[in-house]
């Protein structure tokens, strides 16, 4: 990681190259290299919705990847390595890896922006006790970030793997659900604190991202997501976008999708 690009006024992009903690498929720790891959080609320019010039801006820059030694220690590394960056004056933008690595990088948030309140999208509630044994599992950051009460609300958007266990811990956590079922366009998002996003990549449907280890049909497009995003004015102060496994994109498709959605919130905290 190089903390040495990283000024107070940074949007830093750190890739977490992690998936010890992925159920079913491995290859989620490549991801980071192919996000930063697809966004240094040359086949798209940065430039976001709004208009922002991310690729020229200045303030964005990369910070490397985590360095990681594996099991609890990763957890553990990620949550310093986000916790160095902030207090450097940055906003983080990070790259996955399984969706266990939001666990860390919320606590380290949550300790600098107190009432901190979490967006989630994606196809499954990953509210799992633990799944398989495993505490850290990909299946379980947002039960170990709501038992400890690092954010004070938890909205999960595209939701359609709801069962029993992870309804009662859905109701035991005061989460607040739009289920794929109810999703309508016109939706948006209001908080009254700071936020933090983190994208599943299988919260839109595998017609738009197949490169991911889990796919769930009936889920959202990449239009549905700008556009709830661009409605909604809400505080963002760091977002990360996780779950891309190139083993399963062979033509790309979904590491574009990736960058794109990086490219956009990348703009949204370029702004004061």
């Amino acid at each position: 990681m190089n903390l040495e690009i990283v000024g107070p006024d940074s949007v830093a992009r750190l890739g977490i190259p992690l998936d010890d903690n992925s159920s079913y498929l491995r290859g989620c720790a490549r991801g980071p290299a192919r996000v930063r891959e697809v966004m240094a080609s040359g086949s798209m320019n940065l430039c976001s919705e709004d208009g922002t010039e991310v690729g020229t801006d200045r303030r964005f820059v990369d910070a490397g990847d985590v360095e990681l030694a594996g099991g609890a220690a990763s957890m553990s590394a990620v949550e310093a390595a986000v916790d160095g960056l902030l207090g450097r004056g940055a906003r983080v933008l990070s790259v996955g890896g399984d969706h266990s690595v939001t666990y860390p990088i919320v606590r380290a948030h949550a300790r600098r922006h107190p009432g901190l309140c979490l967006l989630h999208f994606d196809a499954h509630p990953d509210l799992y006790d633990d799944f398989e044994g495993n505490r850290f599992s990909h299946a379980s950051p947002f039960a170990r970030i709501m038992e400890e009460g690092q954010v004070s609300r938890l909205v999960q958007v595209g939701i359609r793997t709801l069962n029993t266990h992870q309804r009662e811990q859905a109701a035991r956590f005061g989460v607040e659900m739009i289920q794929m079922k109810d999703w309508h366009p016109g939706l948006s998002f209001a908080f009254d604190g700071p936020v933090y996003l983190t994208f599943d990549l299988d919260a839109l449907d595998p017609a738009f991202a197949p490169g991911v280890s889990h796919h769930e049909p009936g889920g959202l497009s990449v239009r549905d997501v700008l556009s709830a995003l661009s409605r909604s004015t809400f505080a963002l102060v760091g977002a990360d976008v996780v779950e891309l496994n190139p083993t399963r994109d062979p033509v790309g498709s979904t590491a574009a999708v990736a960058a794109k959605l990086a490219t956009e919130l990348a703009a949204r905290l370029l702004k004061p």
